[in-house]
């Protein structure tokens, strides 16, 4: 299953996330039936001859599976061999039976849940509805014949109004509450309701896209707040709950183990140019309205805010994706003192961590340990360090780094203005520095020409008199379109003129490769054909090489 599936072509609604990468926030209601106890109720009836046959064709079914376990379990005997005074004949006689052998992880979950659960809510949101011009894409839609002019200009449609819900972590004692920014984003409405099932009105103090992050505030004063751990010390195979409001049922707990750190999954880049990811892996049960919920450890100490969950049909599936504590607590801290997260850039080009073989021969990434540095920004905290292209960082302020993913990390959750200590290695040679970091990245001169080449197309800047006669401010026209990503992923046809690359309005090609290379791994381009200026389309890229 890809994490990162290609988008060919999206409309307004493609700001919805594929079923395999899913925000945790919209919830529907399902019959749920029990088949197990149909299966016992059916067996009752059943023949024994028969009861054996379907025995039979079952272990039958599953026969690769428990090869594959065998072959395991071998590896493992020393530690699954016990040993008792009278053993029964069995087909595996090197497995026993102990007795006081017990199941139970050793680990109390109750205190911790206990701790937490208070602090975690439970938030309804609503999104007004709204009139759309249209639907892009329509001109070419064969089915339009046989439905009519549906979605055509001057056939205005209507978005009705969206109910969601979502989870939030109390921070202060005075209502400050983290959630996810997918949670909160574009909401008219906001209403949490407290552990102890009071309810209040809520409003946002600030989004943070880059990182899914948001804090809402609620008139209340003397309540339950999380404490928050180190989630640098967060080991694989540790314990965890995730805690939160799935399905909007109410407070919910499962536990689990982290399963992997460091995971970058594509996902916030769909909302932001310059995403933030880190994510915290564990197998806890997380269902659709567990988004900005509490993953905690052990002692009940907040270790990650739950976002998303990798998923073939939209609900739980095995794994799920959380913030890591350091992160939050770094974002939520700047939205509440200064409105916004203020970030913080080291000012290096690395590889992205899914590049396969190719993808690295093609960008000319060495091998060695430690992040490759691809392009170093002129003017940029590294650039100033010494740090050079081709170099290899492999420690920040004294932690090993072994991937761009985990580099990330560890720069966004300082400030603009902190001091870091960098070890590089040049040409094989060990070196250390002190880098002071930017509040951007700076600009990088190898990509701007390569991001446009790779699109496949050549542009051309609206001059100002025929941006008014179509109703915009600007853009830059796609002109000779040929093989490129702009073919390859989309339906996008010459002529079409680009007003936004994501959010960031362009008036000019070098705008146009600028707001590209900050895009990092996929983009959104927003804009109008000439014999339509009324109807705005977007088209989503995806690939555009790792950078950061």
């Amino acid at each position: 299953m890809s994490l990162q599936p290609k988008i060919p072509h999206l409309f307004t609604a493609m700001r919805q996330i594929p079923n395999s990468l899913t925000p945790l926030l919209q919830f529907s209601t399902e019959l749920l039936q029990n088949p197990v106890g149909g299966l016992f109720s059916n067996l009752k009836s059943m023949k024994l001859k028969q009861t054996f046959v379907a025995l039979a064709l079952g272990a039958a079914a599953v026969s690769a599976g428990a090869f594959g376990y065998a072959r395991y379990s071998e590896s493992k005997k020393e530690n699954t061999e016990y040993t008792t005074s009278s053993p029964s004949p069995s087909i595996v006689s090197n497995v026993k039976y102990t007795e006081g052998l017990t199941t139970d992880p050793g680990v109390d979950f109750e205190k911790a849940a206990a701790k937490a659960s208070p602090a975690v809510v439970h938030i309804k949101t609503v999104v007004k509805g709204k009139q759309v011009s249209g639907f892009p894409g329509m001109e070419d839609n064969p089915f339009k014949d046989f439905f009519g002019p549906f979605g055509d200009k001057g056939n205005p449609g209507v978005v009705p109004k969206q109910r969601g819900s979502g989870s939030g972590v109390i921070v202060n004692a005075d209502g400050y509450i983290v959630t996810n920014n997918h949670v909160v984003d574009q909401s008219s409405e906001l209403t949490v309701t407290l552990n102890d099932k009071r309810n209040f009105k809520a409003k946002v103090i600030g989004t943070d896209p880059s990182s899914d992050l948001a804090v809402i505030k609620i008139d209340a004063h003397d309540l339950p707040v999380i404490s928050f751990a180190n989630s640098d010390n967060v080991r694989l195979g540790q314990w965890v709950l995730a805690i939160g409001y799935p399905l909007n049922i109410g407070t919910t707990v499962t536990s689990g183990i982290i399963s992997a750190k460091s995971r970058s999954i594509g996902i916030n880049s769909r909302n932001s140019s310059t995403p933030i990811e880190s994510f915290i892996q564990t197998d806890a049960a997380v269902n659709p309205g567990n988004s900005g919920g509490a993953l905690v450890n052990t002692a009940g100490d907040l270790i990650g805010i739950n976002s998303a969950i990798a998923s073939p049909t939209g609900s739980y599936a095995g794994y799920s994706y959380a913030i890591p504590s350091n992160l939050v607590q770094k974002v939520t801290n700047d939205i509440i003192k200064y409105g916004s997260n203020k970030r913080a850039y080291l000012g290096v080009m690395y590889p992205n961590d899914q590049m396969d073989e190719e993808q690295r021969e093609k960008n000319n990434v060495k091998e060695g340990n430690g992040v490759y540095v691809m392009d170093v920004a002129e003017g940029s905290a590294a650039d100033q360090a010494g740090i050079q292209k081709g170099d290899f960082i492999t420690k920040i302020n004294g932690a090993n780094i072994n991937t761009g993913t985990e580099m990330l990390e560890k720069i966004s959750a300082l400030r603009p203005g902190d001091k870091i200590s960098i070890t590089y290695s040049h040409n094989g040679d060990e070196k250390n520095a002190t880098a002071t970091l930017k509040g951007e990245s700076g600009v990088y001169a190898s990509v701007k020409e390569q991001v446009i080449e790779q699109l496949g197309a050549s542009f051309e800047a609206l001059d100002s008199k025929t941006a008014a006669s179509l109703n915009i401010e600007s853009g830059v026209m796609v002109k000779n379109l040929g093989n490129g990503i702009l073919s390859q992923q989309t339906r996008m046809k010459e002529g079409f003129i680009i007003t936004k690359v994501n959010n960031t309005g362009i008036a000019s090609v070098e705008e146009l490769k600028t707001a590209l290379r900050r895009a990092g791994n996929s983009a959104l381009l927003t804009g109008i054909y000439p014999n339509n200026p009324g109807q705005t389309y977007q088209y989503a890229l995806n690939d555009l090489d790792g950078r950061g």
